[in-house]
């Protein structure tokens, strides 16, 4: 396979727990730009696709931030291999359906990948453990200047940089932020707060982008503006939003402990029967569990050094990941059989839960 080395290897979302709020998995920013002159990957010949992508990768692997970094081309994947850079938030759907001609840079730790001929000639994407905006967008408009010195980017002095669909169109940004919120799905509030969000020009999704569930009580909320307004304007504003979210689902836990502290007890204490017990588990189910596994964590009933563990969980349990665990060809049942001995083996030695902290809390 040739994705291998890049799964085995440490990477930002897998091996760093740098979180500074137990709410927010990650923070992400994407920029799409494109080249001056050609036609955007919807409408490029092939021969102009592979211009783009030769020149692109040049550009990029010059890159300090891309040193030792790995190299794809779409059309050599196979389809698990596309699956599994979707789960790791790598590439897109878009990007595993292109055209001959497509392509993908992946920094060393993973913090950095770059899709080239996806919608746009580059999407450039930055990513980060825990809520740290201020981090990504100083490094991403690092590497996104450094290419600019080298690439001719498309952009107008009136609209800002050009992009296929025209809700890019002006920063060319989307800023995201990974949020947990299990209390508020709980206390069945995540209507009422998507609701009042998207009033404010903020889009909540699930985990995978448009389309996607909220599996794991994981949402991503993101910024839709991108003409009319500056980088700093778009990311204040979205982390005003954010905080409020963060606030909203700390009331709802301290709500959910003050009136049935027993019920929330009963749903932690059964998620760890289940993670440490059961035979067969769905990619749904497990990503439940492991959010009231999280939880536990973020109200002291788990030691706080198991938190990139069961982060890391997240991941390895999704469909690809498993089947490539596996080393063979399984199907859906038996992955399923597979990823509860997984579960069972890499959580052999997480400690019982400490009730009385939580009630403590209470």
């Amino acid at each position: 396979m040739i994705i291998s080395p890049l799964i085995e290897a440490e990477a930002e979302l897998t091996h760093n727990a740098k979180l500074n709020c137990p709410v927010v998995l990650s923070t992400r920013i994407r920029l799409a730009r494109n080249i001056s002159d050609i036609p955007f990957p919807g409408w490029a010949k092939e021969a102009q696709r592979r211009e783009i992508l030769a020149t692109c990768m040049e550009s990029l692997t010059a890159l300090p931030q891309m040193e030792g970094g790995t190299r794809l081309m779409v059309e050599e994947l196979s389809e698990l291999e596309k699956q599994i850079l979707m789960e790791r938030h790598l590439i897109s759907r878009e990007l595993s359906k292109a055209k001959k001609g497509s392509g993908l840079v992946v920094s060393k730790d993973q913090s950095c990948s770059v899709m080239i001929n996806e919608e746009d000639h580059l999407r450039i994407q930055y990513l980060r453990s825990g809520f740290r905006f201020k981090q990504a967008w100083k490094t991403i408009n690092e590497i996104d200047s450094a290419l600019e010195e080298s690439l001719d980017y498309a952009f107008s002095s009136d609209l800002g940089y050009l992009t296929a669909c025209p809700t890019n169109v002006g920063t060319g940004m989307r800023a995201s932020a990974m949020m947990h919120l299990p209390a508020l799905v709980i206390a069945n509030q995540m209507e009422k707060v998507i609701r009042a969000v998207n009033q404010l020009g903020i889009a909540v999704r699930g985990v995978f982008g448009e389309g996607s569930d909220a599996s794991g009580s994981i949402f991503q909320i993101s910024n839709q503006q991108t003409l009319g307004e500056s980088e700093d304007e778009i990311i204040k504003r979205l982390v005003n939003v954010l905080n409020s979210v963060i606030e909203q689902e700390n009331n709802s836990r301290h709500k959910l402990l003050e009136k049935d502290p027993i019920k929330l007890l009963d749903k932690m204490g059964r998620a760890y029967g289940l993670l440490k017990n059961s035979h067969l588990l769905s990619s749904a189910e497990a990503m439940n569990l492991l959010s009231l596994l999280r939880l536990a964590i973020d109200l002291e009933a788990i030691p706080e050094s198991y938190r990139s563990h069961i982060d890391r969980l997240y991941i390895e349990s999704r469909p690809g990941h498993i089947q490539y665990a596996a080393k063979t060809e399984i199907d859906p049942n038996q992955r399923d059989e597979y990823r509860s001995r997984y579960m069972r083996e890499q959580l052999s030695e997480l400690p019982s839960l400490n009730f009385d902290k939580v009630v403590n809390k209470s």
